[in-house]
């Protein structure tokens, strides 16, 4: 049996915010965007590629506090050009950061060590690694 993760909440505290910083900065496709109520809307974005999606919104998950959700990861082929597309879409992201040694050979010495980092308008932190083919 296959069990996948498809969603993840991400606690704000600003939706229309929030979803433009997701769509308009991250390049995340916007899946809907539903208003059930005055109390609650959920907002479902994707990132191009990916099985998951996170959702932001209104009334989601009360106990969730905005910004305290860290440690989010992001992996992508080319860690180089994922930064400069943040950096062109005005995103606030870290320089390039190597961490540990790479436990086999890979054609690019950032696969699998390579990592950058940025955190959401509310503060929740994402990390984006590279892997370049798996093993």
């Amino acid at each position: 049996m296959n069990w996948t993760l498809e969603v993840v909440i991400v606690p704000v505290s600003d939706v229309d915010r929030a979803k433009s910083f997701y769509a308009d900065r991250l390049g995340f496709v916007v899946d809907h965007d539903t208003v059930i109520d005055d109390a609650a809307r959920i907002v479902q974005l994707t990132p191009p590629g990916s099985g998951c999606s996170v959702v932001i919104g209104k009334g989601v998950v009360p106990q969730m506090h905005p910004g305290s959700l860290k440690g989010l990861q992001l992996v992508v082929p080319d860690l180089r050009r994922a930064r400069a597309e943040l950096v062109e879409r005005g995103v606030e992201v870290s320089e390039i950061q190597v961490v540990g040694e790479n436990p086999r050979p890979v054609p690019d010495p950032l696969d699998n060590v390579g990592f950058i980092h940025f955190a959401d308008p509310d503060g929740n932190a994402w990390a984006v690694q590279q892997i370049s083919e798996r093993a």
